[in-house]
């Protein structure tokens, strides 16, 4: 099938209710491979129910969702089988909140690890991160070791919940200029979630508005500053083959 026509993720009809209460009602949306996008909306509106059932954390109540042609398996329990090549946000969860940052970068990467410190903790502003336990982080550098982690994972497709809540400036810039890289030079699809259309309106190269659990609008920027990255052949990072920070994500209190 043509690239152009190839879609990463096509949703018809999917809804996820709570008792009487629809969190999300879409007939249809289809993601491409390779583009950036944006779910806005206030909180309740369904943005991270959308990117729970896109990654599979959670079971639509009904409709259909395709990921590359093929509708999401369930095993003998009932529960979605994810797919490896979908990254939700973030993935220390396994570790522990005692451990120090590094030595959990140390049990994922391996030698790795060494080139990891340089590139993303290697500045006097984040250095002192390396040696800090996951416990003793503020929500701002959580959510930044978060993100690195899922950089650093390489995936086909990156879903990012609330992107941009709690980060300085200095990490919201970093973090934008390597998304932007990771999706020109891999073709990653990405998908991220904010209430805030001023935080993505220049980055993302589509954005999907929601209210009250519907898409009330799609928007496409004409002329795009970061256009879509490659969808054909992906030069994958060397030894990046450690999935286990795949599709785990933290707790959180504010979810919309």
């Amino acid at each position: 099938m043509n690239d152009v026509k190839r879609l990463i993720f096509k949703v018809e009809g999917l809804k996820k209710s709570y008792g009487s209460i629809d969190a999300l009602n879409i007939k249809k949306l289809d993601i491409h491979p390779g583009t950036i996008y944006a779910v806005v909306g206030p909180p309740g509106s369904g943005k991270t129910t959308l990117l729970d059932l896109l990654s599979g954390s959670k079971k639509p109540s009904s409709g259909s969702l395709i990921f590359e042609n093929n509708p999401y398996q369930t095993n003998w329990l009932g529960k979605i089988i994810k797919h490896e090549e979908i990254f939700y946000n973030y993935g220390y969860e396994d570790f522990g909140s005692r451990l120090p940052i590094g030595t959990i970068i140390n049990k994922l990467y391996g030698k790795k690890s060494n080139i990891l410190m340089k590139r993303h903790f290697g500045r006097p502003r984040f250095k002192h991160l390396w040696n800090r336990s996951i416990a003793s982080l503020t929500k701002g550098e959580l959510h930044w070791v978060g993100m690195v982690l899922a950089l650093e994972s390489d995936p086909r497709v990156l879903l990012i919940d609330e992107y941009g809540t709690h980060l300085t400036n200095e990490m919201e810039q970093d973090f934008r200029s390597q998304l932007r890289r990771m999706n020109r030079t891999l073709g990653t699809t990405i998908i991220v979630s904010s209430p805030n259309e001023s935080l993505v309106k220049n980055f993302a190269s589509v954005i999907i508005f929601l209210d009250n659990g519907h898409i009330s609008k799609i928007r496409s920027r004409s002329s795009r500053s970061n256009r879509p990255g490659k969808t054909g052949h992906r030069r994958r990072r060397k030894n990046s083959s450690n999935r286990r920070t795949r599709n785990h994500k933290p707790k959180q209190q504010d979810r919309g």
